[in-house]
C-alpha cells in the first residue's frame, strides 16, 4: 500500500468513527428527552452508563489521528482534516456528557409528577438531533451549504430555548410550589441549547476545513 493509500484509509476510518459518535450522540439526547417525558429513571441511568461508549471513542479519534500524523506527516488541508476531527470529536464527546446532565435531572425529579406537559423541550430535542446528523454529513462530504443550515437552525433552537424560559419564570411566579422542578427543566432547556451550540461549532469547522477561513455561525 503506498503512503498515500495508507493515509486515505486512516482518514476513512477517522470518518468511520466520527460517524459512530455522532449516532451515539444523537441516540443518547433522544433516550434523555424521552426518560425525562416518562420520568424513566431506569432509561436515564442506561444514558449515564452507555456515555462510556462515547468517551472510548473519543480516546480512539485521537489515537488514530495521533499515529496519522506522526506516520505520514501530513500538510495543509489533510493536516487540517486531521485536527478538525479532534475538535469534532471532542464537540461530541461534550453533547454526550450534556445528555447525561438531561439525564442526571430525570434522577433528581424522582417520585414527581411533571409541572407541565413537555412541548417545546421536545421540539428542541429534534432539531438539536438533525443538527448533529447534518453537522457529521457536513464533514463527511464537506458541504460548506449543509454547514451553514445549522446556522440558521441554532436560531431556532434559540428562540425555542428563550420561548421555554419565559413560560417556565411565568408559571413559578404564578405558582410558587413549581420552582424546583421548573429550575430543573430549565436547566434541561439550557443542556439541549448547548448541544445545538457544539453542532453549530462543527458547521464552523467544516467551513473552515473548505475554504481556510473560520466563519462565526454562533452569533
Amino acid at each position: 500500500m503506498t503512503a498515500r493509500k495508507e493515509f486515505d484509509h486512516g482518514l476513512e476510518d477517522l470518518r468511520e468513527l466520527l460517524l459512530d459518535m455522532g449516532r451515539k450522540a444523537s441516540t443518547a439526547l433522544d433516550r434523555s428527552l424521552r426518560a425525562l417525558s416518562q420520568l424513566d429513571v431506569e432509561a436515564a441511568k442506561r444514558v449515564i452508563e452507555d456515555d462510556v461508549d462515547l468517551n472510548r471513542l473519543d480516546e480512539r479519534v485521537f489515537d488514530l489521528g495521533a499515529r496519522l500524523i506522526a506516520t505520514q506527516q501530513p500538510v495543509a488541508k489533510d493536516l487540517r482534516r486531521i485536527l478538525i476531527a479532534f475538535k469534532i470529536s471532542n464537540d461530541l464527546e461534550r453533547m454526550g456528557d450534556l445528555s447525561v446532565d438531561v439525564a442526571k435531572v430525570v434522577l433528581r425529579l424522582s417520585g414527581e409528577k411533571l409541572i407541565k406537559p413537555l412541548i417545546d423541550i421536545p421540539r428542541m430535542g429534534e432539531i438539536v438531533q438533525s443538527m448533529i446528523d447534518d453537522a457529521i454529513r457536513a464533514f463527511v462530504t464537506e458541504n460548506v451549504d449543509l454547514a451553514y443550515k445549522m446556522a440558521k437552525e441554532d436560531d431556532r433552537v434559540d428562540e425555542l430555548y428563550g420561548q421555554i424560559i419565559r413560560e417556565l419564570f411565568a408559571l413559578m411566579a404564578e405558582n410558587p410550589s413549581t420552582i424546583a422542578q421548573a429550575s430543573q427543566l430549565s436547566f434541561v432547556g439550557r443542556f439541549v441549547e448547548r448541544i445545538g451550540d457544539y453542532a453549530t461549532n462543527i458547521g464552523e469547522n467544516v467551513v473552515y476545513l473548505v475554504t481556510g477561513t473560520r466563519p462565526e455561525l454562533n452569533a
